[in-house]
């Protein structure tokens, strides 16, 4: 075994990625940073192997309290100090203070049980199953466009054919539908459903934001039918798009909100489901019916509490931060209607649509070329993904417009549609049509894998 990526030279994992992950892997990394790999990361910013410094609006929702917080970091140094790994036949006074703090955080006196995983899969996993367990019935209802995750029983209510191909049959018994009410009647009308599983803004598709309508219509229907409703929040939640959680300001009551990604605080993978009594009451009655090794890790679980902690208290900046960089991004889409067609999203969650899936990778690496750090969609490759730190300053969104500018500015007029024909650029979130499987981006497109 070779020292190279130990060593930490660019060249070295570069090679180490291309032999032991995958050639296709490296190829990207290289293409995306200009020969040079990540090397540190704070607040804001990423440093590069080569000096450069970047702003990180990417790393596909984690880093929403940007690189090393210093509060998530010192909790977590605190449990390294005195137990970083739990015995799993005792109590741990980690695991219990993120699930308490959980409890009352999520929707207090109701959303009252936890369980914990590491990543997004893990919960989605955890979720299925407990409504299934809790209602004897074996339906999900998902939502076409949906993102949960490529675990095999996650991937059964994921839409995009490209991740599902080859793996059928997955999970039996999953039902998507239109992200329109008069689809909602029909979905219940084949047999007894178990749960909905839905995200109110579709992030892997697209950021598209679904109507509140919709999603009230579809949680009522679902409990008048006595089937949970589970919100899917990973990428959501935790003030990303503003609110706690986006679910409950839509007015649904879901049974389960579905947390990770940024949970964590960009410093330690976790993830939640936080769920009412009746959801989980076959964990309840056995607590060992869904585990894994890891579930509620000490590093996890106090990197947790500060990340809730922190997310709170910088609540107000995130406010001022999405309405600088919202309207920044209308005015740019504005600018660039030929190139860029459509702009969605809320809080510090954005999508740009490009006209034309071909330009969005050569669009990418141009990006990081600049210093900047964004993410690209998986279930629609025409989609880059902007996601703002709650600690980025007004000066930081700023330059990243500048930077978003300058490179829409310079893309070539063969990958523009005609004035006349552009579509207008939405201020607000937009309500999206019916999103279908679409193929990822082509060799040029930088896309890699926002797995959960």
């Amino acid at each position: 075994m070779t020292a190279n990526a130990r060593n930490g030279t660019p060249r070295g994992v570069l090679d180490a990625t291309r032999r032991h992950l995958s050639p296709q892997l490296a190829l990207v990394y290289g293409m995306n940073g200009s020969g040079a790999v990540e090397m540190s990361g704070e607040g804001a910013r990423i440093r590069l192997s080569d000096g450069r410094r970047a702003l990180d609006f990417g790393s596909y929702a984690v880093t929403l309290l940007g690189q090393r917080h210093p509060a998530v970091v010192e909790a977590v140094r605190r449990e390294l100090d005195a137990m970083p790994v739990s015995s799993r036949v005792l109590g741990n006074r980690a695991t219990a203070a993120l699930a308490e703090a959980l409890a009352g955080w999520a929707d207090p006196g109701r959303l009252t049980k936890v369980w914990l995983g590491l990543n997004g899969c893990d919960a989605v996993e955890a979720a299925l199953k407990l409504a299934r367990r809790a209602t004897g019935r074996h339906r999900v209802i998902a939502v076409e466009g949906a993102y949960h995750g490529k675990s095999l029983g996650a991937l059964a209510v994921t839409w995009n054919a490209r991740y599902r191909a080859g793996l059928e049959p997955l999970l039996a018994g999953v039902t998507h539908i239109p992200p329109d009410i008069s689809s909602i009647p029909g979905a219940f009308a084949d047999g007894e459903v178990a749960a909905v599983l839905v995200e109110p803004v579709q992030g892997e598709g697209g950021v598209r934001p679904l109507d509140p309508a919709f999603l009230r219509a579809l949680s009522d229907t679902a409990h008048a039918h006595g089937a949970f409703v589970i919100a899917d929040e990973i990428q959501t939640g935790l003030r990303r798009c503003g609110p706690r959680l986006v679910s409950t300001e839509a007015g649904t009551a879901p049974d389960a909100v579905l947390l990770g990604k940024a949970l964590g605080g960009g410093v330690q993978p976790v993830s939640a489901v936080v769920a009412t009594p009746e959801l989980y009451a076959p964990l309840s009655a056995d607590p060992f019916a869904h585990t894994t090794t890891f579930s509620g890790h000490p590093l996890g679980a106090a990197a947790g509490v500060a990340a809730l902690a922190a997310v709170e208290e910088l609540a107000p900046r995130g406010e001022r931060l999405a309405e600088v960089f919202g309207s920044g991004l209308a005015r740019l889409a504005e600018h660039h209607a030929g190139l860029v067609t459509q702009v969605r999203g809320r809080g510090l969650l954005w999508g740009m649509e490009f006209a034309t899936p071909a330009v969005v990778g050569d669009v990418l690496m141009e990006l990081g070329r600049r210093g900047l750090v964004v993410s690209p969609c998986l279930g629609r490759p025409e989609v880059l993904r902007l996601l703002p730190p709650l600690v980025a300053t007004d000066e930081d969104a700023e330059e990243a417009l500048a930077v978003l500018d300058a490179v829409c500015a310079a893309v070539p007029d063969e990958f523009r549609t005609p004035a006349a024909e552009a579509a207008p650029t939405p201020r607000s979130p937009t309500v999206p049509h019916t999103a279908q499987p679409a193929a990822s981006a082509g060799p040029s497109g930088a896309a890699t894998g926002g797995a959960r």
